[in-house]
């Protein structure tokens, strides 16, 4: 498969304009005092009371405020064990980063769901839950349901389509839910769980036509099966995924689309028509 995509980064910088202060003398008449006179100096270099008041204050360091931020505070990690702990688990289950039946211990799996969850939001991958990454999970999920604590099901927010989806046949795949949906003139006829590449074969984004099909295929670079091959860009392709289907949100794809569903990536393969339109978005 292709190589990643170059990244890019947008670099802001901000400036501000520094403006020294003067004191311009009055336009007013000179007072006939020769302290106050325009062409005669003050009598003596220590200035009035009024004078003093008014001068410039001296340039004394103020105590400037630490610019370092205090880590956000760690409500769970690696060892942990509770409810909270299991309503951590079915939040990520809703998003598709945990794949396990809630067990409300914070074993290895959960703490590799949420170093994902951590790095794919710029976020310090700590695999401990902080604040942050607590309130940024909350945000993105609704509170579960104790079918969804008890790992009997689980309710996956709906994936928001993207514009350029509502026309056409199209493949319409979210990296936010990590979902594919298949459309026809904006109704959708099936969703599938999906998966990406990593951070350095990362899937590409944007909009594409299936370039060909093939059912069998298997991958000349890396030699490994890519059953219902359905190819958008370059070697980039949705296809079935014996080791998505097996380790979930755990591994990742050399840049492809994955499916962990065969039967529903069998039946898309039969649906999807080369020259139908991919759209990869967040």
């Amino acid at each position: 498969m292709a190589a990643a995509a170059a990244m890019v980064v947008a670099a802001v910088t901000a400036g501000c304009k520094a403006e020294a202060a003067t004191d311009a003398p009055s336009a007013g008449t000179p007072s006939a005092a020769p302290a106050t006179s325009a062409s005669t100096p003050p009598a003596s270099p220590t200035p009035s009371a009024s004078e003093s008041e008014t001068a410039e204050p001296s340039k004394k360091p103020s105590p400037s405020p630490s610019t370092q931020k205090p880590a956000p505070k760690v409500l769970m990690a690696p060892g942990a064990k509770g409810e909270q702990v299991r309503e951590l688990q079915a939040r990520l289950a809703q998003i598709g980063w945990f794949d396990d039946k809630p067990t409300g211990t914070y074993g290895p799996v959960t703490t590799t769901a949420v170093k994902g969850f951590q790095g794919k939001r710029g976020l310090l991958a700590t695999g401990s839950t902080d604040t942050v990454t607590w309130d940024r999970l909350l945000g993105m999920t609704t509170k579960p349901t104790r079918a969804e604590l008890d790992g009997k099901d689980v309710k996956k927010p709906q994936a928001k389509l993207d514009p350029r989806c509502m026309t056409g046949r199209v493949m319409c795949i979210s990296k936010t839910t990590r979902t594919l949906s298949w459309m026809i003139d904006g109704k959708v006829l099936s969703t599938m769980d999906v998966r990406f590449g990593s951070q350095y074969t990362p899937t590409r984004e944007g909009v594409f036509k299936v370039g060909w099909k093939s059912r069998d295929h298997v991958s000349t670079l890396y030699d490994t099966p890519m059953p219902y091959a359905m190819f958008f860009s370059g070697g980039q392709a949705v296809h079935y995924s014996s080791d998505f289907a097996a380790r979930g949100y755990n591994g990742a794809s050399h840049g492809c689309v994955n499916v962990r569903d065969k039967a529903a990536v069998a039946a898309l393969f039969d649906q999807v028509r080369t020259g139908d339109k991919v759209v990869v978005y967040w």
